[in-house]
């Protein structure tokens, strides 16, 4: 079972990712199913294009985009599957669709993705928490290694190019190659920004 241009995927658990540990007790976190933050982003692959050469085979443990599992209600309030609905299960992802994989005990960027991990902000006159359009590159692509952008730079990225995701208890902005605009040479002393509710989820 293969389609022609398309990945062939199932949730590595449940398609909704919509519960924190407090306690003994397990809390879910949203009130309606069109919420993207709640929506699974892990998956495992059934199968690959025939049409496509690729490093992801059936078994793979993948990071794919927010809409592919979601539910949503049409306009006669019925809860209706996404448009990747396949059956049993299974939902088709476009290549454009999956982030990362997991091979050989590392994750690996797929296409020209990269992840990056916000950073705490350290000036003391600001409000939020993490520094803005900064961060530490985690896991690099063979574009920006070309580049010599390699993960563990500190870099700068362009505004609302970041796109959360939470995996492996840690929460990392998804972007592109083209979204990285600086390396800074003189990295100092900065600290990872992971907010303790990852940790639950």
């Amino acid at each position: 079972m293969n389609s022609l241009g398309q990945f062939i995927i199932r949730p590595l658990n449940d398609r909704y990712n919509n519960q924190v540990k407090v306690g003994d007790k397990n809390l879910i976190t949203n009130t309606k199913v069109e919420d993207w933050r709640s929506v699974s982003k892990e998956a495992v692959v059934v199968s690959t294009p025939s049409a496509l050469k690729t490093d992801i085979k059936p078994g793979d443990k993948v990071i794919v985009h927010h809409n592919i599992f979601r539910r949503w209600y049409d306009v006669r309030g019925t809860e209706r599957n996404s448009s990747t609905f396949f059956k049993n299960n299974m939902y088709f992802a476009n290549p454009d669709q999956i982030y990362m994989y997991y091979k050989n005990g590392e994750w690996c960027t797929h296409m020209d993705y990269c992840f990056v991990a916000p950073i705490v902000e350290t000036d003391v006159l600001k409000s939020q928490k993490e520094k803005e359009l900064v961060g530490i590159l985690k896991y690099s692509n063979e574009s920006l290694k070309a580049l010599k952008i390699n993960s563990g730079d500190l870099i700068g990225f362009t505004p609302n190019s970041e796109f959360e995701f939470v995996f492996d208890n840690k929460r990392l902005y998804c972007m592109k190659s083209n979204d990285i605009v600086i390396k800074y040479e003189n990295k100092g002393n900065e600290k990872e920004y992971y907010p303790s509710w990852a940790n639950s989820r």
